[in-house]
């Protein structure tokens, strides 16, 4: 499948932007529309560098106006826009189900009426819920038990889609996530939280006991799986984007501050989430049968991370310098 024109919505957060660059490397003919929000997490530095290569508008997916702007003209859509910290859906729901779920539905209805070739979901692993206590990796067919305000509005926006590709013949595929990390990453979750807490000192917020498991995968990689979903990938089918890791908050901790040289005290455990998940894996085995090939280990990948964020402190500077960072960090971690 071949496209032209594509519209790459939340471009300029974290995994957006990173299949921003990634695309921008492996599809030299492309025309990108990136439309982003730019909320607290979306950053236009993230793509300071490729900015005179897109076009970007600046614009909300709930507003019609905004979204067939974007699109005019597109053959493929990809939808990575969205509010995605669990803690922050803990803390105000409404914006959740008003971007993730209504949100897609303004971009469905445009892609229908402009006739956009492909329409691909960017949607998560949470979706399956916790599997803590077995030892199996979900699979596209599982059924959906998500327990946070997040993971629930990401299946909603989920049904909205496959509904749309039967209802109206749209050609629709989905991925599926794992826990992603690597360059750009806004600092609220936990690899980019404990290395710049760590670089600054400051103690690294472990939930509970810390054993909390999740699928590492490295942001590079994600790219590359859902542009081979994109491409590959059969119409009005889910896949899994995993890295077959399984790694604990502790072990993130603890290669952090090895890395950094920093003391193992720096670790903080905190009262745990409501409802945490302490589980989840996914069986990436249909992406792979499509060519997907990851390139990183969780251990090369976390180096690399490292050194960026090592080598980018202004860009984490600002970030953090900012009142809604401080906000959350105040509100979540130090009062627990």
């Amino acid at each position: 499948m071949k496209f032209k024109r594509v519209v790459v919505t939340g471009g300029a957060g974290f995994i957006g932007a990173n299949y921003v660059h990634y695309a921008l490397n492996v599809h030299t003919d492309w025309q990108i529309v990136v439309l982003d929000k730019l909320t607290y997490a979306g950053n236009l530095e993230n793509l300071e560098s490729v900015m005179d290569q897109i076009e970007f508008i600046q614009g909300d997916i709930t507003n019609p106006v905004d979204v067939h702007r974007a699109l005019r003209g597109a053959d493929a859509v990809l939808n990575f826009a969205a509010e995605s910290h669990v803690d922050r859906s803990l803390m105000d729901p409404s914006v959740f189900v008003r971007t993730n779920v209504e949100g897609t539905l303004v971009l469905l209805e445009a892609a229908r009426k402009e006739g956009v070739k492909r329409f691909l979901q960017v949607s998560t692993d949470e979706v399956y819920g916790d599997l803590h206590g077995s030892d199996h990796h979900s699979l596209e067919t599982d059924p959906f038990r998500p327990r946070s305000p997040y993971s629930a509005s990401k299946a909603g926006a989920e049904h909205l889609v496959f509904a749309y590709g039967i209802s109206y013949g749209m050609d629709v595929v989905v991925t599926r996530g794992s826990n992603t990390y690597g360059p750009y990453q806004y600092p609220e979750k936990i690899i980019p939280l404990f290395i710049t807490n760590a670089l600054e000192g400051r103690p690294l917020p472990l939930y509970g006991d810390g054993s909390a498991v999740r699928d590492y995968m490295h942001a590079q990689d994600h790219a590359s799986g859902i542009d081979t979903v994109l491409h590959l990938g059969a119409s009005g089918e889910a896949y899994n984007l995993g890295a077959r890791e399984q790694i604990s908050g502790v072990q993130v901790a603890d290669a952090i501050l090895a890395a950094l040289g920093k003391p193992s005290s720096l670790k903080r455990f905190v009262v745990d989430r409501p409802g945490h998940d302490y589980r989840y894996s996914v069986d990436p085995s249909k992406a792979e049968a499509l060519g997907w090939v990851r390139r990183y280990s969780f251990g090369q990948g976390l180096r690399e991370t490292i050194e960026w964020y090592m080598q980018n402190r202004g860009w984490w500077q600002r970030v953090r310098a900012k009142k809604e960072h401080q906000s959350l960090m105040q509100a979540w971690y130090e009062q627990r």
